[in-house]
């Protein structure tokens, strides 16, 4: 695709005029027109990943594409604001304006102090702990998304607790809970396991953020490393003439220890 001629400022302006025409109630779009908030947030979600699927393949076309696509859930869900009377576009452009100047008072305020990267984050979370604040907010884990993913949510719920002391003193500790945890599902009964199994779960994200990585990249990358085998053992199983899926266990296994002796093999 050529780049446009037209500036920012124009180009924005078409994406709100074709989102108007799109949500009018007599000529507009017959599905844009029927959409709401809820029905319209999976999509913004989806979006979301989209993009984060383009910059972990270092596809900027794509990149470009996707972040337009999302760009469009940013102004859909503000026109629909608009038309109850609640705000605009320019209303959201304006508050996250307002909160980064807010933010970075090193930078657009009167502070002059020189931190560096870790002193920035911890002022960072200051001034969201005082916004919190402002709103009403009073414990350490409010304002904790409710539809973030479980693994991402656990991990900021463990975090905001940290803030006030609340955390494992170093990982040993939290190897011994995740141990615990281990044992006490395998010995609940079937009513109990639910509970449990959430307790292993919550505790294995404590013990992988206390080793400094973020859970879902390792579950990310755990995800993408399983998918890589299991796509070479089944190829590896038809070049034999064999039926994967109608192998026995240990047979399966074979093929996956080969796998792995052929991706050390690769990388030695």
């Amino acid at each position: 695709m050529a780049a446009t001629n037209r500036t920012p400022d124009q180009e924005l302006a078409r994406l709100l005029a074709i989102m108007v025409r799109l949500r009018h109630p007599e000529t507009g779009c017959e599905w844009d027109r029927e959409q709401t908030f809820a029905t319209i947030a999976p999509y913004t979600i989806e979006e979301a990943y989209e993009v984060a699927e383009a910059i972990a393949h270092d596809d900027l076309i794509s990149l470009r594409d996707e972040l337009g696509d999302l760009l469009f859930q940013v102004v859909f869900h503000a026109r629909m604001a608009e038309e109850r009377g609640a705000f605009a576009f320019a209303d959201v452009a304006a508050a996250i304006s307002h909160k980064m100047e807010r933010r970075h008072p090193h930078i657009f305020g009167d502070v002059n102090d020189q931190l560096d990267v870790e002193g920035i984050h911890r002022r960072w979370e200051e001034i969201k702990a005082s916004e919190r604040e402002a709103k009403g907010e009073t414990s350490a884990i409010d304002g904790v998304a409710v539809t973030l993913p479980a693994l991402m949510r656990a991990e900021k719920l463990q975090k905001r607790a940290a803030r006030v002391g609340f955390d494992w003193p170093e990982p040993h500790s939290a190897a011994a809970k995740v141990a615990e945890e281990v044992a006490e599902l395998a010995e609940a009964s079937p009513e109990e396991k639910l509970e449990e199994a959430g307790d292993l779960l919550f505790a294995a994200v404590n013990l992988v953020r206390l080793n400094g990585i973020a859970p879902e990249d390792a579950l990310r990358a755990a995800n993408a490393k399983f998918e890589r085998r299991f796509r070479s053992m089944e190829q590896f199983a038809s070049e034999d003439g064999h039926d994967f899926a109608i192998l026995t266990l240990d047979e399966q296994e074979q093929y996956w220890q080969a796998v792995k002796r052929s991706e050390r093999t690769v990388t030695a």
